[in-house]
């Protein structure tokens, strides 16, 4: 069903844009079913949540990481199921975990710094971390994309730094050092995948 819905749409631009090509049309296929293959994603992992009874903590995760995940990237599983098991496993055993850990004083200053480092160094390498299937090839968009990492990265830990909710900060530092996890090499190779500015290396776009 989400294959025929996606493929009628992708259709229909076409027609409103001719110049669309094949290799455009199958990038354009492949963002829709994203974005229409997120709903019911973003449906079960709140439901949940919700029965945990960290539903506000889950939207919370949601929230901060945002602007941070989308710059960065990551890894892609290449089923539907498989998404939507990794979805949900990282959006609600984020909150759930960090109701049972505490990070006090020295201990917490400590871990924060040891995340800010590793996650500096993994952007610089591997930020935005692309996917075969809809690389990010323009010089220009990809710095764009590193720098916002570095920037929300930085931002979100220091919040956790200040912040005296023990929640708030928990959360923050691990989901920060998970989707930090999922862009790097070690990932993508347990996962299969490929970064799609090396497979399209010899073609990528340089900006003007």
């Amino acid at each position: 069903m989400l294959n025929k819905i996606c493929t009628f749409l992708t259709n229909k631009i076409r027609k409103e844009m001719p110049d669309v090509d094949d290799k455009r049309a199958e990038i354009i296929n492949y963002g829709l079913q994203n974005v229409i293959g997120e709903f019911p994603k973003i449906f079960l992992v709140f439901i949940i949540a919700y029965v945990l009874g960290i539903f506000e903590w889950t939207l919370f995760t949601f929230i901060i990481l945002f602007i941070y995940k989308g710059a960065s990237g990551g890894i892609h599983l290449k089923t539907h199921l498989g998404c939507i098991l990794l979805t949900t496993a990282f959006y609600c055993l984020i909150p759930y975990v960090s109701q049972y850990f505490e990070l006090l004083g020295l201990t917490k200053y400590i871990t924060i710094l040891f995340v800010w480092v590793f996650g500096m160094a993994m952007i610089k390498l591997y930020a935005p971390a692309d996917t075969e299937s809809v690389p990010i090839l323009e010089t220009s968009v990809r710095k764009k994309k590193q720098i916002v990492s570095y920037i929300s990265y930085t931002i979100g830990l220091l919040i956790a730094l200040i912040v005296n909710d023990q929640m708030i900060s928990n959360i923050i530092i691990l989901s920060y050092f998970i989707q930090t996890l999922t862009i790097t090499k070690i990932a993508y190779r347990l996962t299969k995948s490929k970064y799609g500015y090396e497979v399209y290396n010899d073609t990528s776009i340089e900006s003007v």
